[in-house]
């Protein structure tokens, strides 16, 4: 079963040695061996985006500047400013613990869990395990619209909340921590995830390209390794982890809507003002507890530039955003070759740092 198996915001590029335009960087990322890729360069408000290579590495068709990419667990950032937007409208508190959410749910969660915050969630400070188990996430498998996300999200957690891999406090990187604290925003919204989060980031945003799982119809598709030959994955239950996971990593959209997306981030690490969120959220959403470098959604450098990557281990998406220069870059290929294409992205990234 696919998993997102790394702290993938980990992911930091080296200080750059020299500059290069958007589109040199994105045709050597398909020259190293991946089908496509973008790269996309946002600074003062002027966006430079750049597409290389093919939608699948068997077909013709040109990956064009409006393509969905996959951004795996980069929608966790996404995640954490649903939360900040239902903190505001006080429906639920940052503090709110799952047992005082979620406990009439379940019937058990073990007593570090049931303390557990939604902050700690979205910090990966819960003491969650990472993932369910193989056999339970293979039973969820399917496209979203294929089954109900919000009812399987009950199962995938039922057993992870009986048995904690740590203390609360301590940073343990969780995609079930955001499905967990997905399910506490469905508890106190009476709502699914899956309609706040149309409701108020991509409606509310205008992001019309985004969507959950593996991007359809003309777009481009992940690939990975099978029978020694890299090969496109389709567009199918196999082609991504289970729709329950939507918050945790299931979001497609593409560039043009995530740059809008990265803006708003931008500005609210900037204290600029925005109807959005307040100042007050943007300071929670993006400032680390005490002895990490974590926040909500993003981790945090010694430079206080944001960062983050995604993988469903079929695509690999990486954005930085550098809120003292007003800088965004990210970079991507639909390939999930992480050890070789990781490095790559990272490259490319250290070629955008701010001088």
């Amino acid at each position: 079963m696919l998993r997102f198996t790394l702290p993938l915001f980990l992911l930091l590029a080296p200080a750059a040695q020299a500059r290069q335009d958007v589109q040199t960087l994105a045709d050597g990322l398909v020259e190293a061996g991946s089908p496509g890729a973008v790269v996309m360069l946002i600074q003062n408000d002027h966006q430079q985006i750049a597409v290389a290579g093919l939608r699948l590495s068997t077909g013709e068709a040109a990956i064009e500047e409006s393509d969905a990419w996959h951004l795996g667990s980069n929608t966790k950032a996404m995640t954490a400013v649903l939360a900040a937007r239902l903190v505001e409208r006080g429906l639920i508190d940052w503090d709110a613990t799952i047992g005082d959410t979620l406990g009439d749910d379940f019937d058990r969660i073990d007593p570090v869990l049931t303390e557990a915050t939604l902050a700690d969630l979205l910090q990966h400070r819960s003491g969650m395990k990472a993932n369910t188990g193989r056999v339970t996430s293979l039973a969820m498998s399917g496209l979203f619209g294929a089954r109900d996300a919000q009812a399987d999200r009950h199962t995938y957690l039922r057993d992870l909340l009986c048995n904690p891999a740590g203390a609360r406090g301590d940073f343990l990187y969780s995609n079930a921590g955001y499905v967990a604290a997905a399910m506490m925003l469905e508890a106190v919204s009476g709502q699914s995830w899956e309609d706040l989060i149309q409701t108020e980031v991509f409606d509310a945003l205008e992001l019309v390209s985004a969507g959950f799982g593996p991007p359809q119809g003309d777009n481009p598709q992940g690939h990975r390794t099978g029978l020694g030959r890299l090969a496109p994955v389709g567009t199918n239950a196999v082609a991504d982890n289970p729709p329950a996971m939507n918050p945790a990593g299931r979001v497609h959209m593409s560039m043009p809507d995530y740059a809008i997306f990265l803006q708003l981030v931008l500005a609210g690490a900037r204290s600029e003002e925005n109807d959005y969120l307040s100042r007050d959220s943007w300071q929670t959403l993006l400032t680390p507890p005490d002895g990490s470098d974590y926040a909500m959604g993003w981790g945090v450098n010694a430079d206080g530039s944001l960062r983050h990557a995604g993988s469903n281990t079929m695509w690999f998406v990486q954005a930085v955003i550098w809120p003292q220069q007003g800088r965004i870059a990210v970079a991507g290929v639909n390939d999930g070759r992480l050890d070789e294409v990781a490095p790559r992205v990272r490259a490319v990234l250290g070629e955008l740092v701010p001088e």
